[in-house]
């Protein structure tokens, strides 16, 4: 804990992950006095385990024309990343019947130019920060790799391509042998796959590590182990924070408490349609025969991420609700996947099984914008499997609007009255 004397500062960040970690870094390059409080430790959620993607390639949002009767498919073949743990949940199968109202080709084609605008600011961004700040996080530049064991599957990806090329972001096909031959790690089930070069990838702990202290000699003040209680309001204007800390106090106020944001918005009557999507990772170290360059393994939605540090396996989305636990039937499918595409699918020592809440909106688009009814009360939640993709460009649209600047990519698609 370290818990500042100073109860004051410009601006209140709720939420120690990477999007509030980007807000505050932005607004503290931006001239403004920044204070973050988080109830656990600075990137001890989603921010810890994910794959390590700044997967600026990934247009298409999950909510694509089809997708509902896709995974039901794959549900009754058992192949399916998705679980919905069966149980009584209104407000989860409210989400689920909004999130399939918008599998349609209009969506589609918002999302994917709404994707590229924060999406390709984020890329520029992330490169200019890890070098200009010297972020050891094991970054580097190899694309990832889709690689496919179904040929037709593989044919079809062709359709999702054609949806980036106006963007310049298309992949490069490679038949079985080019595949082989770009990364040798991958067995010989694999039948070929499409490179999208435009990609990252890092260790995201590492880089939480890093950022943080990187914020902190930049003035940010950090109170890890303060729990937000509620927010004080008072004629339209939230006055003040009560955690478990005392009180502090703000002239604007941020929201970036990722899953748990819609429960702290019931509490000012704003609603937030975002559900906890519960997902799994296992880091080992690296196998004998590792890859180079991130694979998505794409029938059974498992990424592959290697770093110089380590090794990671990641995937899955299940919504039941705000669970912890380790499922080790999922666990196990991670390695089960990974053994179905790779020589050597695992490493022999495992430092850490992990599962972590992401964020989903009902479209599969961020939530950025100030709170209906408070004109000092920012949000900024809902970002999915894209928080760490993302997080650069949120943390620079939210200073911009705070500061009343002009952002760099139209910040409409992700307003909170989208939703009326």
């Amino acid at each position: 804990m370290n818990h500042s004397t100073s109860s004051h500062s410009d601006i209140l960040v709720a939420g120690g992950g990477v999007i509030g970690l980007a807000c505050a870094y932005y607004l503290t390059r931006a001239g403004q006095s920044v204070r973050i409080i988080e109830q656990e430790g600075m990137g001890a959620g989603a921010s810890h385990g994910n794959c390590g993607l700044i997967f600026v390639s990934d247009l298409p949002p999950l909510c694509v024309p089809g997708a509902i009767g896709h995974e039901l498919i794959r549900t009754l073949k058992g192949t399916s990343p998705l679980y919905i743990k069966p149980r009584p949940d209104l407000s989860l199968a409210f989400w689920l019947v909004r999130f399939a109202a918008n599998c349609n080709p209009r969506h589609l084609n918002h999302a994917i130019k709404a994707r590229d605008g924060i999406l390709r600011v984020s890329g520029e961004l992330f490169s200019e920060l890890i070098a200009e700040e010297e972020l050891a996080c094991d970054f580097e530049q190899r694309g990832v790799l889709m690689a496919f064991t179904d040929p037709a599957t593989m044919q079809g990806y062709e359709k999702t391509n054609r949806l980036l090329e106006p963007f310049g972001l298309a992949a490069t096909f490679l038949d079985r042998k080019a595949i082989q031959q770009t990364e040798p790690a991958l067995n010989q089930r694999v039948c070929g796959g499409w490179h999208h070069r435009a990609d990252s990838h890092l260790r995201p702990e590492l880089l939480m590590a890093a950022w943080t202290r990187a914020a902190r000699e930049k003035g940010v003040r950090i109170d890890e182990g303060c729990r937000l209680e509620r927010f004080d309001t008072r004629k339209g204007k939230v006055t003040g924070a009560q955690t478990s800390a005392g009180r502090f106090t703000a002239d604007q106020f941020i929201l970036a408490t990722g899953a748990w944001t819609p429960a702290i918005g019931r509490q000012l009557e704003v609603r937030i349609p975002v559900q906890p999507g519960k997902g799994y990772s296992i880091t080992m170290d690296r196998p004998a025969v590792c890859p180079q360059t991130p694979c998505y393994l794409v029938e059974r939605n498992v990424v592959v991420t290697p770093w110089q540090s380590g090794y990671r396996l990641g995937g899955t989305m299940e919504f039941s609700g705000f669970d912890d636990r380790l499922n080790e039937r999922r666990l196990k499918n991670l390695e089960t996947s990974a053994a179905l595409y790779l020589q050597t699918p695992v490493g022999r020592r495992v430092t850490e099984r992990w599962t972590g809440l992401r964020p989903m909106s009902v479209d599969d688009l961020p939530i950025i914008d100030r709170a209906p009814r408070f004109n000092n009360l920012y949000i900024a939640t809902g970002h999915g499997m894209l928080g760490l993709s993302t997080a650069t460009g949120t943390g620079r649209l939210i200073t911009d609007m705070i500061l009343g600047r002009q952002p760099p990519f139209d910040p409409l698609p992700f307003s909170i009255k989208r939703f009326g």
